[in-house]
């Protein structure tokens, strides 16, 4: 039975995470460790996507950049493994393994993003397109604002003054989208430097859930684009995303 690109994308997202949780234990630590997941990944990844889509492109963090990507139909956008700081610290779960789709056909869907799988290796979970995550109800309470653990951007401080919210520091880029998925948070706004495969795969998976994601002045993410740099994000709950928007671009 062939395999959907869909298929294709958890198992690639699976099999980095087989081979990173083991390296957690095997007595590396600090950027040694981190190191040597980034290179583990990759090569699990890109033995999948070689396997099951020769043709295809891969146009991955861990990878020189492949000039094909720019004529090609279809592209393999990846972060093999999303928050090697925290991937490095035994003690936190808030790391990713990204896999999308970027497909020509796509184009006037946002971005081209296609299909994509995002695994949370720490948790035991793999999130999809489809079938899209549901996006549970909100709790009442102030709204949740995820923001980097180390660089909170001054337009998220505004819209939580603006919503009345509170931030909420978590680890890696993916786990932030994924965590207005799962909601634990209600929006990410993020600010100051990011590249294409930091949000491509968690960008799919919440479009598909039905959440709002674009560039802090609102225009589109677009991906596969020429230069790998897209430095700014947000992902909000459809019912916020006007107001999460509003108070970042009156903030710029």
């Amino acid at each position: 039975m062939e395999l959907t690109d869909v298929d294709v994308a958890v198992r690639a997202a699976r099999a980095a995470a087989e081979v990173l949780l083991p390296l957690r234990t095997s007595g590396l630590t600090g950027r040694p460790l981190g190191d040597a997941g980034d290179a583990a990944a990759q090569r699990a990844i890109l033995a999948v996507l070689t396997a099951e889509r020769p043709d295809d492109v891969v146009f991955s963090e861990e990878a020189a950049d492949d000039a094909r990507r720019l004529a090609a139909d279809r592209v393999w956008i990846v972060d093999p493994l999303d928050g090697t700081r925290e991937y490095s610290d035994p003690e936190r779960s808030d790391w990713a393994v990204h896999v999308a789709l970027w497909a020509a056909g796509e184009l006037g869907a946002g971005g081209g993003l296609a299909s994509g799988a995002v695994a949370l290796p720490a948790l035991g979970e793999v999130h999809v397109t489809d079938p899209a995550p549901a996006l549970p109800a909100r709790p009442d309470g102030p709204v949740r604002i995820a923001v980097s653990r180390t660089r909170p951007p001054a337009e998220a401080e505004a819209v939580a003054a603006a919503l009345d919210g509170e931030l909420v520091p978590l680890g890696s880029a993916g786990y932030k989208t994924l965590a207005v998925v799962r909601g634990e948070v209600d929006a990410y706004v993020h600010s100051g430097g990011m590249y294409q495969w930091d949000s491509a795969a968690p960008v799919a998976i919440a479009r598909a859930t039905g959440l709002v994601t674009c560039r802090l002045d609102g225009s589109p993410l677009v991906y596969n684009a020429p230069d790998p740099s897209l430095p700014d994000l947000v992902v909000a709950r459809p019912e916020l995303a006007d107001r999460v928007l509003a108070a970042a671009r009156a903030r710029r």
